[in-house]
């Protein structure tokens, strides 16, 4: 198979993937863009279509007055038990928190804050 390095070309640090129904999907950090945390889908680990993003609503992201480089970082995207969830950190409020949806396509939950410090966080089912 031949393909192209990078897979994805343009401003998408962070990725992280996970795989579901078949599929790998795919979110990267938006620092201090809205909307935030672009979401991807693939067939095959090379050939990304971007389908949305994640945080979609102010109500789900504070970034207002972002400084650059601040705001949201280092996202993480899990799938367990038909539920997908993205849990990142709001670099400027130095809080973490996750969203979920039971539909790739469609909207994600409000941000459920998690009371730990640091970055580059996870989920472990």
């Amino acid at each position: 198979m031949v393909y192209k390095n990078p897979v994805v070309t343009g401003f998408y640090p962070d990725p992280s993937v996970c795989f579901a129904e078949g599929k790998f999907y795919m979110v990267c950090s938006s620092f201090q863009y809205f909307p935030g945390v672009p979401l991807f889908e693939s067939g095959d680990l090379v050939n990304w279509k971007q389908i949305g993003y994640v945080l979609t609503e102010s109500s789900q992201v504070m970034l207002d007055k972002i400084p650059s480089s601040g705001g949201v970082f280092a996202p993480t995207i899990r799938y367990n038990n038909g539920r997908f969830y993205m849990v990142t950190t709001n670099d400027t409020l130095h809080k973490n928190f996750y969203v979920y949806t039971d539909d790739i396509y469609g909207k994600w939950s409000e941000p459920i804050f998690v009371d730990q410090g640091g970055i580059d966080r996870s989920l472990y089912f």
